[in-house]
This record gives C-alpha cells, sequence and structure tokens, in this order.
C-alpha cells in the first residue's frame, strides 16, 4: 500500500510539473504575441529616438474601448532615466467633461535604431508598438500599430494634417491590410 502511495504521488507529481511546463510555454507564447509584429508589417529602420521624443497629435484610429469615446488625444514620449521612454497618453472626454489621462513606459524590442517598441500600461503586460511609416526627415507623421491589424493610428506633430498626406497614409495602410474604414478621425478643436 504504501509503495502504491508513493508511486501514485510521483505520478501526480510529474502531472503537476507537466502541466506547469505547458502553463509557462502558453503564458510566453500568449505574451509573446503581444509584442509581435503584424503580417507584412515592417519597423521603420533608422529611427532617432530623441527626434520622435515630445508631443503627437492623434489623427485617426480603430476603435478601442481604452479611446472610445476621446477627442483632443496627444502622446507625450519622454526618456526615463532606465533609457526607455515614459509614455503618456492623453485625451478629453465630453461625456464625463473631464481630461484622461494614462502613464506608461516603452522599451525597445529590437534596437533603438529601429521602430518597433514594447509599451506597457499596466504593470508588467506589454504589447507592441510598432512605427511602420514616418516622415523620417522632420518627423512630422507617423503611422503606428500594435500586435495585431486591429491597433492602428495616424499621428502627426500637429493637430491636422493635410488631406494629401492623410490619404496617402490611410492607402498605405489599407494596402497593409488595416480595415481603414473604420478608422475615427480624431476632433482636436
Amino acid at each position: 500500500m504504501l509503495l502504491h502511495s508513493a508511486v501514485q504521488h510521483e505520478h501526480e507529481a510529474r502531472y503537476v510539473e507537466t502541466n506547469m511546463r505547458k502553463l509557462i510555454v502558453v503564458f510566453a507564447l500568449v505574451l509573446s504575441a503581444c509584442t509581435g509584429v503584424p503580417e507584412n508589417v515592417t519597423p521603420v529602420a533608422d529611427f532617432k529616438t530623441e527626434k520622435y521624443l515630445g508631443t503627437w497629435y492623434e489623427i485617426a484610429r480603430l476603435d478601442h474601448s481604452f479611446e472610445r469615446g476621446l477627442t483632443r488625444v496627444t502622446a507625450n514620449y519622454s526618456m526615463r532615466d532606465d533609457g526607455g521612454l515614459k509614455v503618456i497618453n492623453r485625451g478629453y472626454s465630453a461625456n464625463e467633461n473631464k481630461w484622461k489621462e494614462a502613464e506608461g513606459k516603452a522599451y525597445f524590442v529590437a534596437g533603438s535604431d529601429r521602430g518597433y517598441l514594447k509599451v506597457s500600461f499596466f504593470g508588467p503586460f506589454y504589447g507592441s508598438y510598432i512605427v511602420f511609416e514616418l516622415d523620417h526627415e522632420n518627423y512630422h507623421y507617423a503611422l503606428v500599430c500594435g500586435p495585431d491589424k486591429s491597433y492602428f493610428w495616424i499621428l502627426a506633430r500637429a493637430p491636422h494634417l493635410s488631406d494629401d498626406v492623410k490619404k496617402r497614409l490611410v492607402a498605405k495602410a489599407a494596402a497593409l491590410g488595416f480595415d481603414t474604414d473604420k478608422l475615427i478621425y480624431v476632433v482636436h478643436d
């Protein structure tokens, strides 16, 4: 009886260990999926962090609950002491008659010369922040996406972009498979 109990205990221990390993692998895959790059999207090369710092205005976005109903949305990037970026997203909720703000942190995934970062607003959980189109000369506009094509933003240094530039950026995003018919154009007035 004692031998049977020891054998049963060993089988249970192996079962728990095997399942824990599987759980760790699944968790790692889920986390890496959140910091992956969507198909056909390539982060920009020759990214200059110092030129990207400062305030960006959200021109258009795909809908997500964390920004739903917000207007006058901006993102401000500054350096952190640990070499990462401090991110402050801010937008106005007319329904609540108040400003909403979220502070996050971002770190480069594949070197600081590529527009590929992971960003977190919620503790240890990170998501991709991929700059895949950029005005390299003046850093006047950028196309940004997340880990999949349901996260997409058009950003600019001013609250408005010319129609020609906006049309060109939307056409590029559509060609890459983003659902640009569902874009929300952000009001800044």
